[in-house]
């Protein structure tokens, strides 16, 4: 996985991995809190071209059904703080981050969403960049 930063318009930086599309993004930030419904979250109109954030600790869990997916990726750019890689679903294609590469929305993962949250909450309308690059990590 490569190196990726989260850089908030205030200043805020946060370090984690890439685990998406490769590519940097730019947007306003914004966050839901579902605890299911992240394929729902990744399609919805209402997020077109933001760069969208889990609160939910794990992301990914029950992986992607391709028949139950509406819509097409909207998002811009896709923030979590662990995503699962072994999904658990007998129902699942494959795993979240194909998702994203096949869509082609950067995500970055391993950030304290907690603390971005509170962020948001103070600025709203606060606008973000993911950045990807750097060492290759194990």
């Amino acid at each position: 996985m490569k190196k990726a930063i989260l850089t908030l318009s205030d200043g805020s930086v946060f370090e984690g991995l890439s685990v998406g599309f490769e590519a940097d993004v730019k947007g306003e930030i914004v966050f839901t809190t579902g605890v299911v419904g992240y394929l729902e979250s990744l399609t919805a109109p209402e997020f077109e071209g933001k760069i969208l954030m889990q609160t939910f600790p794990l992301i990914g869990n029950y992986g992607v059904i391709p028949e139950e997916v509406t819509g097409k990726a909207t998002v811009g750019g896709y923030v979590v703080r662990e995503i699962c890689d072994a999904p658990s679903n007998f129902r699942c294609k494959y795993p979240l981050e194909k998702f994203l590469k096949d869509n082609s929305i950067p995500c970055i993962c391993g950030v304290d969403t907690r603390a971005i949250t509170k962020l948001i909450c103070k600025n709203p309308g606060i606008s973000a960049e993911i950045t990807i690059g750097g060492e290759e990590n194990a």
